[in-house]
This record gives C-alpha cells, structure tokens and sequence, in this order.
C-alpha cells in the first residue's frame, strides 16, 4: 500500500515555516536581536526551496529513491524549524502579557515558570538552535543541485472552490435504488429467521468500495426490520478482533445498555440480549480466528428466537468460519456507475458539455464496479474542463486491476488535491478506522497544527469549513450528520472516512499517525517518528509514561478517548504539543503549563477537575479551552484576560460554576462562549457587559440571570449580537422581572431558551425559528401586542411548566384573520395546568368534494407533531367555543401524543389526513372518535391508547400496522379484527380478572400479548384470524 501513494503533505509545512518566519510580533518585541542576519538568510533561501518542490515530488513518485530521502529530510527539517520559531512567537507573547502585568498578577517565581526569561539566556540558547536550521536548509539546497531539481511553477489554487454552491454526493440515494434487489433479498433471509431458534449469521461479502456498509445500512433502516427486531445493534470491527472489547462495544451501541459496568464485558452482553429478538450488525470484520467467533458466539445465543447477525467483509472465506448464509454483492451496474460520476463531475444547474459526457462511459469502465471510484473519479473530473484533461484522467485510472482493485483511482483522487488539503486529510489517519468525526473539532485540530493558510478575507475557521467541505464533495468524508446531545441539544456535524480512504492517509503519514484502541501490545508502533497519538484503551497512562522514558518523539497532538485516572510521568517531553484532549479521573490538571507554550488546542471535557492551575494562563497560543461537562469545575483562573489568542472557551454542563473571571473583554479573538455564568457583582467576578465589544457566534447560555445589574439593556445587547445565533436566558429561580417585556432580538437569532423567567408577558419575537420556555410561573400571555402579528420563522414552539399560561396572546385592535404559526411544525406543551384550549384557528378554506371546499380552521397548517402532557384544564381545540359548524383541521400532522389530559373528551370533528402516530395516555375523560365523513385516519401506522377508561370502541385505520391497548374495556377487543389485514404488532392489555393468566399468541410476522378475563373473545379472535389467512 505504501508504494502506491508517495505524495508527501510538506509544501504546507515549508509554507507555514516562511509565515512565521515573516511574522511581525517578532520584530515587535525584538526577540530576533542579535539574530538578524541568520533571520534574513533563512528567509531568502526558503522559497529556493518551495520553487523545486513540485519536482522534487514528481520524482519521488516516480520512484526515485534520492528525491524520496530528500523530501523526508526535509519535512523532519521543516518540523524543527516550525518548532522554533515557535519559540520565538511565544517569547513575543510572553513579553506582550509582561508589559501588561501579568507576573506581576501570577504572583509567582517567574523563573520557575519562564526558565529563559532573561534576554540575554534566551538569545544564546536560540542562536544555537537557528543556526542549526540554517545549516540543515544550506545542505537541503547544495543537495536539490546535485539531484537536478529544477524550477515548476505551483499550480494556483483557483479560489472558485470557495464560491461554488455545490451539493454533496452522497451514492446513498444512487445506492437505494441501485442495490434495491440486493436489500429486498436480505431483508427476506433476515425475516425468514423469525421462527429460528438458533443464532442465524447473514453475511454480505464484496470487495472494498463496493457499497456493502450502504446495503446494510438500508437494510438496518428498512421500515420492516425495524419493526421486527426488538433491539437493533450497530458496530464497526475492522481490523482488530478482540472479543472483550468487541463486547463492550455492542454494549456501548445499545439505547438499553445497562448499568453493571464493573461486570466483564462479555456477561453484560449475554444479559443485554437475554431474550431479545435482535439484529447485530457487524461491519468489516477481518478475523479469520475461529476461536474468537465462537466465543463471542456463546454469549449472543442468548437472545430470542429470530435474531440474527449481519455481517460484512471482503473475505468469503470468514463468512465460511462464522457459518453464514452468504449474499455476494456484485459491481454496481455501469448506469448507475455513470450516474454517480456525472453527479460529481458537473454542477447540477450547468449544461453537461456533449463532448465531456461522451467520455463518462470510457471513464465508468475503470471503476471496477465501484460506487466509491465512481465517486472519486467524478470529484476529480470536477475541476477539469477541457476534453484532453477528461483523457488524461480516463487514462491514468486504467491501472485498476484484481490485486490492487480501486486504490489506483483512490490514489488519483488524492494526488489531485492541493496541498494543503493533502495535509489536511492526512491527518485523519490519527483517527480509527470508522471513528465518528467531530467536525468542528476537526477543523480546530487543523488549526492548532497550523494546517489552515491563513487569508486576509477569511478567519481560519472559514477556510476550515471551506476545505472539509470541499473534501467531502469529493467523497473523502462520509456519513455527514447533524447530532444533537448533551447540553441543551449542543448541535455538531459528525462524518466518517471509508476505511480504503483510511488506508490512503495511512500511507502518507505512515508512522506519524498512532491509534492505539485495544491491545497494549500496540505500544511498540509508538517510535520516535509518533506526531500525532489517538489513545483509547485501558492504561493510557502507562502507555505514555513507559513509551516516553524511552524514546522523546515530538508529539503535537494527543487524544486520549479513555480516562486517565493517574499521574503522568516525564512531564517535559510534552513540550511539543499543540493539541491536547485529556478525560482527567483526577481532581487536578496533571502537566505543567510551563512545558505547553506552544499548546494551542486543549480539551478536557468530562474531566473530573475542579479547577484549573492559575499558571494556566500563561498558555499564550492557546485558542481552544474546552471545558465542558466538567460537572465538578468550580472556577476558572483568575487571569484568564492574558490568554488573548482564545477564539474558543467552552463551558456547558460546568453546574458548580458560580462566576465568570474579569478583563473578558480583553479577549477580543472571542468566538465562542457557550455559558456565561453572571456571578454576584465584585472585583473578582466578569459583567456580562465585558461581552459588549466581542464577537461571539453560535450558541451561548447566561446563567444567574438576576445577579446582572441593568439587566434589561445587557440581555438586548446579547440579542442584537449579529453571528448570535441561539440565546439561552435561565434564572435561578422565578422572581419579579421585566427584562423580557420588550426584548426584540435582531433577526440573526434563530433559537431563544428561556429558564424560570418571572415576566408576566414576551416581548416580540417574531424572527424565531425556535422558542423554548421552561418554568415560567408567572407568564400568563405569550404575547402581547397593538396589531395583528404573525410567526414567519417559527418552526419550533416548546412550552413546559408554565403554571400560570392562561392566554396564547393579547392584541389591541382586531384585524382580519391571520394565520399566526404558518410554518410551525413542531409544537409541545407540557404541565400547563390552566391552558384550556389551543389558539384560535383562523377560518380557511378546504377541499370538499368534486371541485368544492368547506369552511375549515387550522391554527397550525405546518404543525407535523404535536405533543400535550399533564394539562389539568385542557379540554377544548380551538379557543372558540362556538365554531359554527366549521371543522378544526391539522392538515399535515403526523405525530400526536396526547397523556394526562382528564378534561379532554375527543377529538377535533375532522379527519388527520396525514396522521401516522397517535399515542393517548390517562385521558380519564376520553370517550369518543368523533365520526366524520369519510376514514378520520386514513394513513395511521400505530395506535397506542393506555389507561382510557371511558374508551370503548376503536375508529378506522386501514394501514394500521402497530397496535398497543393498556387498561383498555374489553369491548375494545371486538374492534380488533378490522385491523388483522395490516397489523405487523398487537400487544393487548385488558382488564383482567386475577385468576385467568396472560396468553400469547404468534403467527406469521404477528406479534401478539394479551391480557384479558375474556377467554371467549380471544377464541374468537383466533377463529377470525385462521379464517382471513
């Protein structure tokens, strides 16, 4: 593998070392004196060097062996080179933070901390060290003579890329209709599994890049499996089979993973499964010991009868040791193939020029039959116009053959990157194989290792995200999602990168990159060449301590995944470090701040800290503190106003912080500050308006909202923020306030969260896209206003314990009828013990018969779910009580769940015509199914109806597939048979006399409990259900 792909990432590392060598803080604060002639001469010799590299890196791969050394020499030059002038910046900084009095702030010896504080140690020791990269560059030039190297023009890097509004191409969609034969092929071995007692293995066996992870994970997504399994499980095993952790992994990838955590991995799995009928995935495994297999096999035996593993792999020959029934996934279809290349190669507004598409075809021909080359040939055909560029590439993607199947084309697609994102996509070998990305973080990696050109137009931020989604267009990341968790729904993108794709980075980082997961024995990989370390195993700390004692590689980036619950030993061979993620088991930080002066990037989420070394702030590069979910943290340092190149300070889930430090205005790189804790007003503690004059984005959250003084103008200055994008509000608890009376943010701000406010009314919020109230007591009208208004934006309304909520909103003067939430979609009330009804619907019209309409009202014409709970006076769907005849319409509603509602009797006089789940629970007044004309439910799936004492009839729902009755009449029983042609899951919980037992019944793919003192009705269900099969 490593004789394909030869095209080392160094041009950027040559580039960032003439940036900082051209860097103006260092003639600023003059830490070059005495060093200015060594400093010129490097200067000029350093483009000699970038003007040959195109050739140099053309006969490298070429196979030329003194070019390889040469570049290799030089990138190890280009290391240490950065890493001084390193040095050099950080001395600016540190003499910028002493002419503003942070030593004497610290309060510390000084020396401990800056041992070459004196100028004078200082240039002696540097002088050493420039005049050694001097000579090593001397001798890189006297070489690149006597190899020939001569002079190639870098291609420029077209700036089009930054403006073009392309789409992903995602083969997904390509995927679903190409493999559809292949899906329904599987699906039906996996459901033809129902009645088999023993553990049923499906394996899925292809060569790399030929979508076998797709078709499972369509399979996986496929609406009947879901509904068949009872637990569906997902892991990734790639190259490493180690059977414990394996275990704990399927574990780890449960919803109901369960507690006993200090159990062996293997028992918890056997419990886990324990009479569950589910489907374990097990993707790209590679183990060819049967052994292994067949003692992990022992445990999942345990589940009920059906469940089945699917598997995928390259090698037929596994499927034969985990005694599979085998499907063979064959190459894609050469349309589809030439589908996904035309996807890629044009924009999908432009006319395809008639003489490039006649070429797609000779092109489909070279992918082997792979949606994955199909994907990457056509990213590259992207940035080529001419015929004779589309030749070259047809061409040069011939070599594909049976050994080596696509990496020629994934080699190609790699070689054509510019080179700075070569680098950048190199990188990505630090991570395991399907590791799930994050993508901010990711770019924040880049930055801290100084990937990311800088540009006058752009923050490095910006041309980050531009180059991740410029990789992405061209297939280097995959499974591009939005997730949501943790604090407050903390949103992040996550991708992964195909596992050949992995292989492409390997190779170019070979021994630079370094993730160790399970086996300790994996230590011995850690050489002195290790830059960039991923640890996710038990005794991280032993790996680190034992590896550095002996040998002192630089490493620039650790990510330690798992905890680290001991000290760490040998403390200055950190020094090199530029990024650093730490999961501290320990109360305290446990390296020295003295050693990380070129830190950049530290993360120490989910430590168990609970405070940080006031020393800390003398981490002068540092631009990432990330200290979230740090549950235990009580305060932050002090003096954090002297670290001014932070962008980047993360602080949700902190609960025990009480304050914010002063002189945050000093910050004035700040981007984002996810929680700001407003502490009782002192010298000691930050005022929110220290935010005034930075720029923060994205998402931030102000805490003990009653402690800021002058609230009322700070909380708006807060809104008018213009890259704000959701303001969280949250008071300690409900007291008298108006601060939101008349708050209206700019309309940049998308998502307002308001905690325990004690206003009795809302200012305008009418560019919201999301408004979320929680435990406002004292509000009893959202809204108050002269006019008629409507929510344009509003897609998402959330309104929980509001005791006091009586009215939706108060207008003046009466206007025409308006509809109000025209695009809300999703809306959820909860414990608003006086709310009555839902706001009053305007009069529309509706479809009615042949060409006709009726008059309808639909105060939620978007509304797709809607959830109430414990709403003690809800009793009505329209604040009107006298509707004239007029139906209430929720035209596309999809979800309802209504539970403790006792007032509510029915349900609006109109059918759902888009329902496809309704959930009722302790709805003690709940009586009827309101008859309309027509079918109230014509595309309903599940009904689930609990504790509905009154209810005793069922209405019409002729694609019910799923339906559940708890505590239900036994009249309802008798409803059941209507459904028999669509049910999938019955599960019945009667009334039910002690003395009769529980019966179970099962047939086909029906799944039936019943609970029930009603012997004869359930004989009678059986007559009828043997009598329509």
């Amino acid at each position: 593998m490593a004789g394909l792909v030869v095209t080392m990432a160094i041009r950027p590392l040559v580039s960032m070392l003439m940036n900082k060598a051209s860097s103006s803080l260092l003639d600023q604060y003059k830490v070059m004196e005495g060093m200015e002639e060594q400093h010129k001469v490097l200067k000029r010799k350093l483009p000699a060097i970038l003007d040959v590299m195109t050739d140099a890196e053309e006969q490298a791969t070429a196979h030329r062996d003194g070019a390889k050394a040469w570049l290799q020499e030089l990138k190890t030059v280009a290391y240490e080179a950065n890493e001084v002038f390193d040095e050099f910046k950080y001395e600016a900084l540190r003499r910028e933070a002493k002419k503003n009095g942070h030593y004497r702030k610290l309060g510390f010896d000084v020396i401990k901390l800056f041992p070459t504080h004196n100028r004078v140690a200082f240039r002696y020791i540097m002088s050493r060290k420039l005049c050694l990269i001097l000579q090593a560059v001397e001798v890189l030039i006297a070489e690149m003579q006597v190899f020939g190297f001569k002079y190639q023009p870098q291609p420029s890097v077209s700036k089009e890329w930054r403006q073009t509004d392309y789409v992903i191409n995602d083969p997904k969609e390509i995927a679903s209709k190409s493999r559809d034969k292949d899906k329904v092929e599987v699906v039906g071995t996996l459901l033809r599994q129902a009645n088999n007692a023993d553990l049923a293995v499906v394996a899925i066996v292809g060569m790399g890049g030929l979508g076998k992870t797709t078709l499972a994970q369509l399979i996986y997504n496929e609406p009947g499996i879901q509904n068949h399994f009872q637990l569906l499980l997902w892991v990734c095993v790639s190259d490493t089979f180690d059977v414990n952790s394996l275990a704990k992994s399927i574990v780890e990838a449960s919803p109901k993973k369960n507690d006993d955590t200090n159990k062996p991995p293997l028992e918890r799995l056997q419990k886990l499964v324990s009479g569950q009928r589910y489907l374990l995935v097990l993707d790209d495994v590679w183990n060819r010991e049967i052994h292994k297999w067949e003692r992990l096999k022992d445990h999942l035996k345990h589940g009920g009868m059906g469940s089945v593993v699917l598997t995928t792999t390259r090698d037929e020959g596994i499927a034969k040791i985990m005694g599979a029934d085998t499907h063979i996934l064959r190459h894609l279809d050469d349309r589809f193939l030439k589908e996904i290349i035309e996807a890629g190669a044009f924009s999908s507004v432009e006319k395809k020029p008639a003489e490039l598409v006649e070429i797609v075809d000779e092109i489909v021909k070279r992918c082997s039959g792979s949606p994955l080359a199909a994907c990457a040939l056509g990213s590259v055909l992207r940035t080529k116009t001419t015929v004779k560029e589309w030749k070259a590439i047809a061409s040069r993607s011939s070599i594909c053959t049976e050994e080596t199947g696509i990496l020629p084309i994934l080699k190609l697609s790699y070689n054509d990157l510019p080179s700075h994102m070569k680098q950048c996509f190199a990188f990505c070998a630090v991570f395991p194989k399907d590791y799930k990305i994050d993508v901010a973080k990711l770019i924040q990696l880049w930055i801290a290792n100084g990937f990311i050109p800088e540009h006058k137009e752009d923050s490095l931020e910006t041309i980050g995200q531009l180059i991740f989604d410029e990789l992405a267009s061209r297939s280097f990341f995959l499974d591009i999602e939005k997730s949501k968790e943790g604090w407050e729904d903390y949103s992040s993108h996550t991708c992964k990168i195909h596992d050949l794709m992995h292989d492409i980075a390997m190779s170019v980082m070979e021994k630079e990159c370094v993730a160790v997961t399970m086996e300790l024995s994996e230590i011995e990989l850690l050489g002195d060449t290790a830059r960039h370390l991923f640890l996710s195993c038990e005794g991280t700390e032993g790996i680190l301590n034992d590896s550095l004692e002996k040998r002192s590689p630089a490493i620039q980036t650790l990510i330690c995944d798992s905890h680290v619950r001991s000290s760490l030993k040998h403390l200055s061979k950190y020094s090199s470090l530029h990024a650093l993620k730490l999961c501290l088991g320990t109360e305290s930080f446990p390296l020295k701040p003295k050693y990380l002066h070129h830190l950049r990037y530290l993360d120490l989420s989910y430590s168990d800290i609970k405070a940080l070394p006031e020393d800390i702030s003398i981490l002068y590069n540092l631009q990432v503190l990330d200290l979230s979910d740090c549950h235990d943290l009580e305060r932050l340092p002090r003096q954090m106003k002297y670290m001014t190149s932070l962008c980047h300070l993360y602080t949700h889930g902190c609960w025990k912080l009480k304050s914010m430090p002063p002189g945050l205005e000093n910050l004035t790189k700040l981007q984002s500050l996810t929680v700001f804790v407003a502490g009782v007003p002192g010298p000691d503690c930050a005022d929110v308006g220290e935010l005034h004059g930075l720029n923060i984005a994205g998402q931030l959250e102000l805490c003990q909202v009653e402690n800021v003084e002058k609230a009322e103008a700070k909380v708006a200055n807060l809104g008018n923020k213009k890259d704000l994008s959701q303001l969280t509000l949250r008071w300690t608890e409900v007291g008298n306030s108006k601060v939101l009376d008349k708050f209206e943010p700019h309309g940049g701000l998308q998502v307002l969260k308001i905690y325990s406010y004690g206003g009795e009314c809302m200012g305008m919020l009418q560019n919201m896209v999301e408004i979320h109230l929680f435990d406002c007591e004292r509000l009893q009208i959202l809204f108050s206003c002269s006019a008629i208004f409507t929510f344009p934006k509003l897609k998402v309304l959330i309104l929980e314990h509001l005791l006091g909520f009586e009215r939706w909103w108060q207008i003046d003067e009466r206007q025409e009828e308006q509809t109000i939430f025209p695009v809300l979609e999703k809306l959820f009330i909860s414990n608003c013990g006086k709310l009555v009804a839902l706001p009053e619907a305007p009069l529309l019209q509706g479809p009615c018969g042949e060409g006709g309409y009726t008059l309808v009202r639909s105060a939620f014409p978007a509304l797709k779910v809607l959830k109430m709970k414990e709403l003690e006076s809800f009793r009505r769907w329209d604040a009107v009580e006298e509707t004239q005849g007029e139906q209430i319409l929720f035209p596309r509603l999809e979800k309802l769940s209504v539970k403790d509602c006792p007032q509510l009797i029915d349900l609006p006089e109109a059918p759902f015509p888009a329902l496809k789940v309704l959930k009722m629970k302790c709805l003690g007044s709940f009586q009827r199914w309101d008859a309309v004309e027509g079918t109230l439910f014509p595309e309903l799936e599940k009904l689930s109806v609990q504790k509905c004492p009154k209810l005793v009839a069922l209405p019409k729902a002729p694609k019910l597939s799923v339906l559940e009755i708890e505590d239900g009449k036994q009249e309802i029983f008798h409803c059941v048979d209507r459904y028999l042609s669509s049910l999938t899951n019955l599960t019945l919980k009667l009334e039910m006399e002690p003395e009769i037992p529980s019966y179970s019944y099962e047939a086909k793919m029906l799944q039936l409990i019943l609970w029930s003192g009603c012997t004869r009705a359930m004989g009678l269900f059986c007559t009828s259900w043997r009598a329509g099969n």
